[in-house]
């Protein structure tokens, strides 16, 4: 035999259901200070997000100039010296233009979306200036023309490595 019973207490609460309209302006002032608590730290977390981001785009574009800019020196540098020596040119010529597009090519390939603009161009004409000077190397431009080039090459070298850290 099975036994069930149902045990229940029920008590009714006699009156009439209202807000506390003392309550209710202080409730929803804090619910509102919590909202925008919320938001101005979500914003201020995105920002330090994007400048961290932004940051290490610099920092790796700027790193890559550096490092490949002073190979690409140093070979152009060699190359000057046979043709200034009155040497034979051809052996320093290749390693320079080589050592000047892998510069430029390097420093392309390491832009992110997060670089910013200003520094991008800065790149870009450090680029072409590399560029510009393999160019005249390989068709044996006249020692005027070469030497604008690298001065070319020199001063968006300097402008991009001030912005690096500027």
């Amino acid at each position: 035999m099975v036994a069930i019973g149902i045990v229940g207490c029920t008590k009714v609460t006699e009156g009439t259901a209202a807000p506390d309209t003392n309550v209710a302006p202080a409730y929803r002032s804090s619910v509102s200070a919590s909202v925008s608590a919320s938001s101005v730290t979500s914003s201020v977390r995105e920002s330090q997000r994007i400048a961290s981001v932004t940051t290490r785009a610099i920092r790796t574009s700027c790193d890559t100039l550096a490092t490949t800019s002073k190979e690409a020196i140093d070979k152009v540098n060699a190359f000057v010296a046979a043709f200034n020596g009155g040497k034979n040119t051809g052996p320093a010529e290749g390693p320079a233009i080589d050592a000047l597009n892998a510069s430029a090519s390097a420093v392309e390939n390491s832009y992110s979306d997060a670089l910013p603009g200003q520094m991008r161009d800065a790149m870009n004409t450090y680029n072409d200036a590399a560029r510009q000077v393999a160019n005249a190397i390989g068709t044996h431009a006249s020692t005027g023309e070469f030497n604008r080039r690298v001065d070319r090459l020199n001063d968006a070298k300097t402008k991009a490595l001030k912005m690096c850290v500027g």
